[in-house]
């Protein structure tokens, strides 16, 4: 794997990694909060038979730590549009919060999105359900990855099931594929029970789901 290749993001530089390099179709993967990108597990490495990237978001691995905080979803989603931007058309493999990222920008932007896998990980996996505030966090000497303000603002983050929802809807009216979105998480917390009850959305194993979007 070859160093990652930065884009700008407002006053964030994101680091793109070229996981595995290959023609044909891209596979997009973001990762759970905390982390940061790494080659999925190698069945389904072997299911996809084209390139793969993985897409360090904002304070996380090699992209830019901000000053102060500030992280929601819509931020992270930004993140995904800058990164599908260098990669033109891609399917996003999500787990835990970037399945939350990968669900809306799969809504958003429908023509650059091939399909997302919604996989288990860490962030909005049920998480985050009956704390009532950001706890109280004394600024780091210097900025260090994953930052500290991400984990305990997007830890915290308490979107009701029916905003998913209007992603989901999005995404299935809008998409060119017969199984635009898919389900691959045995733990499923409120908001991704409601968009797998949605009508049109898939739920099987994550090598079958990124086996069936290769497929187109």
């Amino acid at each position: 794997m070859t160093g990652p290749v930065m884009l700008r993001h407002n006053r964030i530089d994101l680091a793109l990694h070229e996981l595995r390099a290959g023609d044909g179709p891209t596979l997009l993967c973001l990762h759970g909060l905390g982390e940061n990108s790494a080659l999925p597990a190698s069945d389904v490495v072997a299911a996809w038979p084209g390139r793969i990237v993985g897409l360090d978001f904002t304070g996380h691995g090699a992209s830019t730590v901000p000053i102060g905080g500030g992280y929601s979803c819509e931020v992270l989603m930004g993140d995904a549009d800058v990164a599908l931007a260098h990669t033109g058309p891609a399917t996003v493999l999500g787990r835990g919060l970037g399945a939350y990222v990968a669900l809306m920008i799969a809504g958003a932007r429908p023509d650059l999105v091939r399909g997302a896998v919604l996989a288990d990980g860490p962030g909005l996996a049920g998480g985050a359900i009956g704390i009532a505030g950001t706890p109280w966090l004394e600024p780091p000497s210097e900025a260090t990855a994953p930052d500290r303000m991400a984990l305990a603002e997007l830890a915290i983050d308490r979107r009701p099931p029916d905003y998913a929802m209007g992603f989901a809807r999005l995404s299935l009216a809008s998409s060119e594929l017969d199984q635009p979105l898919i389900v691959s998480a045995v733990a499923e917390p409120p908001w991704l029970e409601a968009v797998r009850a949605e009508p049109g959305v898939a739920a099987m194993s994550t090598v079958e789901a990124v086996r069936v979007l290769a497929a187109g």
